[in-house]
């Protein structure tokens, strides 16, 4: 039988290293869909590193190599730059403690992708009413639920903890408590919205305002994969092949600014901390923007139309 030995700082090893991390979130409250998505990396980190490896052999090269092992196995720079940020948050946190030794890392330089939104025509198809004297209630809760995201712009965790009590009839708002940034939202909605979610109330059958506002097929919390099935089988029975929940919130975002709409007014909605995110936000829509140049030509509006030829 072995002897018990003393566990110092610097003998942990990797792997017991990305769990006190998971610890360290736990003591913080993190969502547990956060810490999911560490486990989800870790085991990404494992195929490079040892979970045996003693952090106090991990160095700076070792880390430049785990960067080009990533970039030669996954074809997506976005991919490798959240593997490469759990990363390093780990290793910082395990530097901060004494784990390991401090050294610089840096992530990979990646492109901004452009936000991707629903055209005007797969709008027109998606916003059409069904027939409530035909359609079932799936069909017709999804129906309510697009209108609702693309009225507000919420996000798919906030839509799913939306309780029947969060709708403010009176004052035309929705109380969102569940958020990214975990700071609760008084989202308005307009007047179509509210006559929507008059007419949806008479057909959920809820037993108390604390039921959520939409459900699964037997009244109870939609789950994240329920509610994008449910959304992903609506848009393809009305011909529309492009899906996303998100998708929803770029396009309330583009079709607020085409619009007009106030761009302090658009970042409260959207429950951004400051106005630069909103702004960086926009700038993310411009290629999707580009065409409506065309479509508003500002100067064809004060032209005569008259042309002059150069001698």
């Amino acid at each position: 039988m072995k002897k018990l030995k003393m566990n110092n700082l610097g003998s942990i090893t990797f792997e017991e290293g990305c769990n006190k991390y998971l610890l360290f979130c736990k003591e913080r409250n993190l969502r547990d869909g956060t810490i999911r998505h560490y486990r989800q990396s870790y085991n990404q980190f494992y195929k490079f590193f040892e979970p045996d490896t003693p952090l106090r052999q991990i160095k700076k090269a070792d880390y430049n190599r785990y960067v080009v092992y990533l970039l030669d196995t996954l074809n997506n720079d976005v991919s490798v730059n959240s593997y490469l940020r759990d990363l390093i948050t780990t290793f910082h946190y395990l530097m901060k403690e004494g784990y390991m030794e401090t050294f610089e890392m840096k992530s990979i330089k990646v492109d901004s992708p452009h936000k991707q939104t629903y055209t005007d025509a797969e709008l027109r198809l998606l916003l059409k009413k069904p027939n409530i004297k035909k359609c079932n209630f799936t069909e017709y809760q999804c129906w309510v639920m697009t209108n609702f995201l693309f009225c507000t712009g919420v996000r798919q965790r906030s839509l799913m903890n939306i309780k029947i009590k969060d709708v403010d009839f009176d004052n035309c708002v929705v109380y969102v408590n569940v958020t990214k940034n975990r700071k609760p939202l008084i989202v308005p909605i307009n007047d179509t919205m509210v006559a929507i979610l008059k007419e949806f109330f008479k057909y959920r059958q809820h037993s108390s305002t604390e039921d959520y506002l939409f459900c699964n097929a037997f009244g109870k919390q939609l789950v994240k994969s329920t509610s994008y099935h449910m959304l992903y089988d609506y848009n393809k029975r009305r011909g529309v092949e492009t899906t996303g929940i998100h998708r929803y919130r770029h396009t309330f975002a583009k079709q607020w600014i085409i619009s007009g709409g106030n761009v302090v007014t658009l970042s409260r909605i959207l429950g951004h901390s400051s106005l630069d995110i909103t702004q960086n936000y926009i700038n993310l829509l411009v290629s999707d923007l580009a065409k409506d140049v065309n479509e508003i030509n500002l100067l064809n509006k004060f032209a005569d139309g008259t042309t002059i030829k150069m001698r």
